[in-house]
């Protein structure tokens, strides 16, 4: 009886050890919280809640520990860092099609890459993307203090994102010198600026649009008001696809605002493309999409 019992615990602990490091595999092989104790306006500390999805892919959402999940490439080709925003409405995070196959790719090009599990729902009684922006700026004050433990340039790190995450992108590359929250410690006196920026689909970039699809298309709709075009504003590649609900239009504001600036931009633009494509398994032409933004990467010097 004391044998099975025994043998029992080695399987039972054997189990708990695999589980853990098969999760640490698939999730993040180092995992950064991004606040020392609980995120600003939070009232818990949770790990992050998801729910089984019918298409199999995973989806956060819960978040209220927001944290910085570190993939390194097995070789490493470059020394920039790409910080990753799921999408997901600013109501969940599209973890894995937005998020792990992403780092993925980015690592089998040996480019160190980092998902960002920031904090989702939205916040009651404030911007849609006020906590997710709070939590960006950090990431990038996080990674940019342990530039060297990364392995990584302090100069070469940059962001990119979907969807929502496509939004919280473009308001971590153009507003870096408005602060999202009260500096609380020394980490907050490193800047949040990032180097080059890479919007997918962003969404809310249009008036006609700023919580949702885009009403007329976004052909005659102004830019909305969230983004500060400051000195810091970095060389940014947009991807979208042409039947997005989610206007093109909007890249193209933003594309063309960067060229009033002399920052240099590129824009890809997929026809009878829809929404939310990511890193799904595609055999059609915008299959090949992400290797347009490394592409523009190298020829950027990143």
């Amino acid at each position: 009886m004391k044998k099975y019992c025994f043998l029992s615990f080695q399987i039972t602990i054997f189990s708990i050890l695999f589980f853990l490091t098969v999760s640490s595999l698939t999730y993040g092989q180092e995992i950064y919280e991004l606040w020392p104790d609980k995120a600003p306006g939070e009232t818990r500390k949770d790990a992050d809640a998801e729910r089984p999805q019918k298409d199999g892919l995973r989806r956060i959402h819960d978040v209220t520990n927001p944290t910085l999940r570190l993939y390194r490439p097995a070789k490493k080709t470059t020394d920039s860092l790409m910080l990753i925003f799921p999408g997901g409405g600013y109501g969940i995070l599209a973890a894995e099609h937005e998020g792990t196959k992403v780092a993925e790719y980015l690592n089998s090009k040996g480019v160190t890459a980092a998902v960002i599990h920031y904090r989702v729902p939205r916040r009651s009684g404030h911007e849609k993307h006020w906590a997710a922006w709070q939590d960006a700026q950090r990431a990038v004050r996080l990674a940019r203090a342990n530039a060297g433990k990364f392995g990584i340039s302090p100069d070469k790190i940059g962001c990119m994102g979907f969807s929502a995450g496509g939004h919280l992108t473009l308001m971590t590359a153009t507003s870096s010198q408005t602060p999202a929250y009260e500096a609380i410690d020394e980490l907050d006196k490193i800047s949040c600026h990032v180097n080059f920026a890479a919007p997918v689909y962003p969404a809310y970039v249009l008036e006609d649009g700023k919580d949702g699809g885009n009403k007329e298309k976004g052909n005659y709709s102004p830019m909305v008001t969230d983004f500060t075009f400051d000195a810091q504003t970095p060389p940014m590649c947009f991807i979208h696809g042409d039947s997005d609900g989610i206007s093109a239009m909007g890249s193209v504001a933003v594309y063309h605002k960067l060229r009033t600036m002399n920052i240099p931009a590129e824009l890809h633009i997929y026809a009878k493309v829809g929404h939310g494509f990511g890193m799904k398994p595609s055999g059609d032409h915008v299959g090949s999409w992400m290797d347009r933004v490394y592409a523009w990467m190298k020829v950027m010097g990143f």
